[in-house]
């Protein structure tokens, strides 16, 4: 069954020292693209983050926080040439325009770089990692199912549209079996109207309504039409990455109602030519957000 490009999903886990959440949530684009939003004691995670969604899914702009809340006390280290420097500049600031306050504890806390995280405290242990992976793998599972189950319901909205296209076409192929004796009278009128009180050859007319008739033929239309409809049918039922070939599907058959517009002057044919390109453009619409 074909899944949806939209979803959320949200995991989480804990161990002695941490607590991780995963948010993950996806939208409709033409390929996978995936946007990470770590914290920096995770950043050399990313990679591997991208990794296992890349082996959940297959198109969607992705979107995934992850937020860590450490529960151990953490220790830091005083960026020493940082702060000495800092502090001379401020004193020959002072010292320049005759300026009286002193630099407070706040001030140089807020110095961007001032205080590091420990070497040793930002290391990422073991059981950190496995906690990511877990958030994030209850994350995707969330998001996955999701996925699925808008797809059902997208399937359903597909068919549907399908079934207004295919109810169409015994209309069509109806009224397409009269347009060769509708031709022949209207070919014998015009020639009656241009040979006025003469004699009109019975085999030229049949000779040249069947040319018209034959440059008026949509059976072929109406057979791609048919068997696209079929193969939409089957692509709605398939699992993985069909989106694009439903699309593509839909060109063809947006082009084959427009032919049958152009090749029949029938208003019957042209009204339910103009409904199946209405449903069509309403299909490829719901496609894009099929993964």
């Amino acid at each position: 069954m074909i899944k949806s490009m939209t979803g959320f999903g949200q995991g989480s886990a804990e161990g002695d020292t941490f607590k991780v959440r995963v948010d993950i949530r996806s939208v409709n684009n033409r390929f996978l693209d995936i946007q990470a939003r770590l914290p920096q004691e995770l950043a050399s995670l990313e990679v591997m983050v991208k990794k296992h969604i890349h082996a959940a899914l297959q198109r969607g702009r992705v979107e995934v926080t992850i937020a860590v809340e450490q529960l151990k006390e953490a220790s830091f280290e005083i960026n020493r040439p940082l702060v000495s420097g800092y502090l001379s500049a401020l004193t020959r600031l002072r010292s320049e325009f005759g300026l009286e306050d002193e630099p407070s504890l706040e001030l140089i806390a807020k110095l961007p770089g001032a205080l590091q995280v420990s070497q040793d405290s930002g290391r990422l242990d073991e059981n950190l990692v496995n906690g990511v992976l877990e958030a994030l793998s209850g994350a995707l599972a969330v998001l996955v199912d999701m996925r699925a189950a808008e797809g059902q319901e997208l399937a359903v909205e597909l068919n549907a549209r399908l079934d207004i296209i295919e109810g169409q076409l015994p209309t069509i192929e109806a009224e397409a079996e009269k347009l060769p004796g509708i031709y022949r009278e209207k070919l014998m009128k015009r020639i009656q109207e241009l040979v006025v009180g003469g004699e009109v050859e019975e085999t030229r007319l049949a000779q040249e309504s069947v040319m018209l008739a034959d440059r008026s033929d949509i059976s072929e239309e109406i057979a791609r039409l048919k068997s696209h409809i079929s193969q939409m049918r089957e692509f709605v039922q398939t699992d993985g990455e069909v989106g694009k070939r439903l699309d593509f599907i839909l060109q063809e058959m947006n082009r084959e109602a427009n032919t049958v517009l152009s090749k029949s002057g029938d208003l019957a044919i042209s009204d339910a030519a103009i409904i199946i390109k209405t449903e069509v453009e309403k299909l490829r619409e719901q496609v894009q957000n099929v993964e």
